[in-house]
């Protein structure tokens, strides 16, 4: 009977119409496609590729390939990121966690290649350009490694210390992004710059900080000081509260100093306001998962508009 039932499935399965097949098939890969896109940190590195644009939109920098290099290094670093953390991921992100140990071998393959083509392309742009390519995985060993001496503190790691584990991920963001394209486009770091410096600073702290509110119970088993562990939940939000503001505070400056023209600082503007709807979901939603990954939309949010304001001459 066994036999027959698996038999009846099969001849099911091919008298099934084509387009049924078809519709069936796209879908398997999409969900597959889907899950490397998002596991595997790929958006993430389409997602840095549009931070690049917002970047070199504000300053005018010419096209050139400094997208490519920091789109590479994004993926080889969240990459490496997860492999690393991936005991502790499991029970935040169980998930994630299983579709890392699931392809543990390809993605460490991928992530070397990824940052070694980089380097590669880096050093088109000279040695700055190749130092700067550089200082987001050497970061990324200060961060997780606990190889520092230790200097009468309890902890070596950045990871370990609260706030400065997301201001180090931010300050190496913020550094790769505003200087990268100055590099290779040859131009001086201007007024301007330190504003989208500071920007994108302040952006990544709430990029890094807002995952650990989902992360509590992973971070506390692991020793990791988080504002979401030493604030409460809701003491992190209000403290995501005031870095969304000193953005905001920061945009308003910019504008009145004439550092960046009013469509910029209005897709910026959007960006953070958007930024401050979802942190005020810290605390009321279960979700977090959808929550982080909504919040790194904000870039791509933030460079819709900048186009629409480009095409419309703002």
């Amino acid at each position: 009977m066994e036999h027959e039932s698996s038999q009846q499935t099969v001849d099911a399965e091919r008298t099934a119409p084509w387009g049924e097949q078809i519709v069936e098939g796209l879908t398997t890969y999409g969900e597959r496609a889907g899950d490397a896109l998002l596991y595997s940190s790929g958006y993430l590195a389409v997602i840095a590729m549009v931070e690049l644009a917002i970047v070199m939109t504000i300053l005018g920098i010419e096209a050139n390939p400094a997208p490519l290099v920091v789109a590479l290094v994004t993926f080889a670093v969240y990459s490496y990121d997860r492999l690393v953390d991936v005991d502790a991921d499991e029970m935040s992100n169980p998930r994630q966690s299983a579709f890392i140990r699931r392809h543990r071998d390809v993605l460490y393959l991928l992530a070397s290649v990824s940052y070694g083509f980089a380097v590669a392309l880096s050093v088109l742009g000279g040695p700055f350009a190749l130092a700067i390519t550089l200082l987001p995985g050497m970061f990324g060993v200060l961060y997780a490694s606990d190889w520092i001496p230790s200097v009468g503190v309890q902890v070596a790691r950045f990871k370990d210390i609260l706030v400065v584990n997301t201001a180090v991920v931010a300050f190496a963001w913020a550094v790769t992004l505003t200087f990268l394209p100055l590099t290779f486009a040859g131009r001086m770091f201007t007024p301007a710059a330190g504003v989208v410096f500071c920007y994108f600073f302040l952006r990544s702290f709430v990029d890094t900080e807002l995952p650990n509110v989902g992360d509590i119970e992973s971070d506390r088993a692991s020793g990791v000081s988080t504002l979401p562990i030493v604030l409460g939940v809701r003491g992190a939000r209000y403290a995501l509260y005031g870095v969304d503001l000193l953005s905001l505070g920061l945009v308003v400056f910019a504008i009145g100093t004439d550092l960046v023209s009013s469509g910029v600082a209005a897709a910026m503007g959007v960006g953070i306001l958007y930024s401050l709807v979802l942190v005020s979901r810290i605390g009321r939603t279960d979700d977090y998962e959808l929550l982080n990954l909504v919040s790194e939309c904000e870039y791509l949010l933030v460079g819709g508009v900048m186009a629409a304001v480009v095409v419309l001459g703002v």
